[in-house]
């Protein structure tokens, strides 16, 4: 047999990979990266992706970039009315209104996926100053929506009441149909690419996506997710620390974060899935998502 013919590392975690996803019923799309010798491995890394909650991250780096250049009170008080409720984690589920600060807005945002909290203070922030730093950034590929607006077009795909809580109709469509979204759609719901997630983790955490005090924020709040059955099920040493953002929307199961070793070594790591399923309950490939971080760092380390 030539050397030609023998695998290398990379494409031996590639096919790893790929019997992974095969069996998580999933399309798989993997970049890792370390993020201070920039050392990297992908796997379908520049095929854009849906972002689903993934692109809340750069809406709590706006907000922590206001707030360390004073121009936004992290303490001023906002009020999650029924205009932003559609039901779901957070004040996205209360009953009445709550009254948060911006700083908690971010914080539910960023821990418990609340989209309630996310349009309110995007429109704190505005959506026009997210896109404007994610430009001057160098991520323009990088796409950023109000969850309420995704929700609208939803509704308008499928004909159903704009009045009526979106769940409660989704129940009778079929899967199919739900498969076929816009929702599900990189081209036609905000996206990216593996490669493109990861650069602007790294940015964050060298401290080059905006003041240092901004970036050490979402680092903090990164790290105080809730979410453990994706992204961390792939590390359960102690002292691995992890941080991240998942991303959830009928076939989408993403997440996208920095895994911290003892050693210091440090890597920003996004997993994007599209599986076969709208279904809410899909184990094998929220899995999947830690096994394939574990895999890709695995060798960046070795």
């Amino acid at each position: 047999m030539s050397v030609a013919a023998h695998p290398t590392g990379e494409e031996q975690v590639r096919t790893q990979l790929s019997a992974l996803f095969a069996q998580a019923q999933a399309e798989g799309f993997v970049h890792a990266r370390d993020i201070d010798t920039g050392a990297e491995f992908g796997h379908r890394a520049d095929s854009r992706v849906v972002l689903a909650s993934v692109f809340k991250i750069p809406i709590a780096l706006e907000y922590a970039r206001q707030a360390a250049a004073g121009r936004l009170d992290p303490a001023g008080r906002h009020m999650v009315t029924a205009a932003y409720r559609a039901g779901g984690s957070g004040t996205d589920g209360c009953a009445y209104d709550v009254e948060l600060s911006a700083r908690d807005l971010a914080f539910l945002m960023m821990t418990l996926s609340d989209n309630a909290a996310t349009d309110l203070l995007l429109d704190v922030v505005g959506p026009d100053r997210v896109r404007t730093t994610l430009d001057g950034l160098g991520f323009e590929g990088f796409g950023v929506s109000s969850c309420r607006a995704l929700d609208d077009d939803i509704r308008r795909e499928l004909g159903l009441a704009p009045d009526r809580p979106l769940d409660d109709q989704l129940a009778d469509i079929p899967p199919q149909r739900l498969l076929a979204l816009g929702a599900c759609d990189p081209a036609r719901s905000p996206s990216s690419t593996p490669r493109e997630v990861t650069a602007l983790l790294a940015a964050i955490w060298r401290d080059e996506a905006g003041p240092a005090r901004a970036c050490a924020e979402v680092r903090d709040l990164m790290e105080q997710q809730v979410w453990q059955h994706r992204l961390v099920s792939g590390f359960p040493e102690a002292g691995v620390r992890i941080a991240g953002k998942t991303g959830t929307d009928f076939a989408v199961r993403n997440e996208a974060g920095v895994v911290q070793y003892p050693d210091g070594k440090r890597y920003a790591v996004a997993v994007f899935l599209r599986t076969m399923s709208p279904a809410d309950r899909q184990p094998l490939a929220d899995r999947a998502i830690g096994r394939a971080a574990r895999a890709a760092l695995d060798h960046l380390r070795n």
